[in-house]
């Protein structure tokens, strides 16, 4: 699961930093306050990345996801490509835990022995 996760969370490491730049050509927002909020998105997503498997860490990045979507209200385009990392977020998360629960299958097999079916 960590793999599938940090892969989806990297991905939106980039994302947000392209989204940045994008909101600073919006009059809306100060060039200041689009960096603080994008860097401090970034820096999340990195350290998710190493907290992926950890108590929490998966609700956190369910947040980044929904912080991601909230996102288009700013860069409009955000609502589609924010609602395709949470949906990246979901397959990572669901299949990454059947890999780790088919993975820990394989290793008890194996552990047993080749005489134990």
């Amino acid at each position: 699961m960590r793999t599938l996760c940090a892969s989806t969370l990297i991905g939106e490491f980039f994302v947000i930093g392209f989204a940045g730049l994008v909101a600073m050509k919006s009059d809306g927002a100060s060039m200041a306050v689009v960096w603080t909020v994008c860097g401090v998105a970034m820096l999340l997503s990195l350290l998710l990345c190493g907290m992926i498997t950890r108590p929490g860490g998966i609700q956190l990045g369910w947040a980044l996801q929904i912080a991601l979507i909230a996102s288009g209200f700013v860069v409009p385009t955000m609502f589609f490509l924010g609602a395709l990392f949470a949906a990246l977020w979901w397959a990572s998360v669901f299949y990454g835990r059947r890999i780790d629960e088919a993975k820990a299958k394989w290793a008890a097999q194996a552990s047993a022995g080749p005489d134990a079916a």
